[in-house]
């Protein structure tokens, strides 16, 4: 079945934050009901664009595969509809977290990038769950431990802490900013 669409944003070959940050713009180019797709080729975008659709009030409509190519469908909502796009506000910078490590201090490092970026290189000890997973396996953490989360630019790291906290995780900080610019220990597949 074809899908009408009022605007098609090309976002092939970029990666996080890339792919969102040409549909906030799209966004604003087209009427509240219309509906945008979103060309990506990084597996991340799939989770991304859900929980900015989420955290921001438009809707998901569904992501169709077409090869190496991902085509995500969002509706613009109505003004009354959208929500203020919140940051998370408990961060920590990249060299604050690398100190923790170095002193051993008793925390949890969750790495949320897609099992690729995870493979090719990770802080050592970091428990990777992709951000497309983390509501079904939340089970896997512990609402009482430190939880540091990471990912490639702090975008999916933001959306994860807001899910952890929204599900009772008392100690939740975002990592900013993130892999693209880790200077600490990697350990690679």
């Amino acid at each position: 079945m074809e899908i009408s669409v009022d605007k098609i944003v090309d976002a092939k070959g970029l990666a996080c934050p890339m792919p969102i940050v040409k549909t906030k713009k799209a966004m604003d180019s087209i009427d509240a009901g219309q509906v945008l797709e979103l060309q990506a080729t990084d597996r991340g975008s799939l989770a991304d664009i859900q929980g900015w659709a989420k955290n921001t009030g438009h809707q998901y409509l569904g992501t169709r595969e077409e090869g190496d190519v991902l085509k995500h469908y969002i509706r613009k909502a109505r003004a009354e509809e959208t929500k203020e796009e919140t940051k998370y506000p408990h961060t920590i910078q990249n060299e604050e977290l690398e100190k923790k490590l170095l002193e051993h201090q008793d925390i949890t490092v969750l790495d949320v990038r897609e099992p690729a970026e995870y493979a090719f290189g990770r802080i050592p000890g970091a428990k990777s769950l992709p951000l497309g997973e983390l509501e079904s396996r939340i089970h896997e953490l512990n609402p009482e431990e430190k939880i540091h989360v990471i990912c490639r630019t702090g975008t999916r790291s933001d959306l994860a802490c807001q899910l952890l906290t929204e599900r009772g995780f008392l100690h939740v900080t975002n990592t900013l900013p993130g892999m693209s610019q880790w200077k600490g220990n990697l350990e690679k597949d």
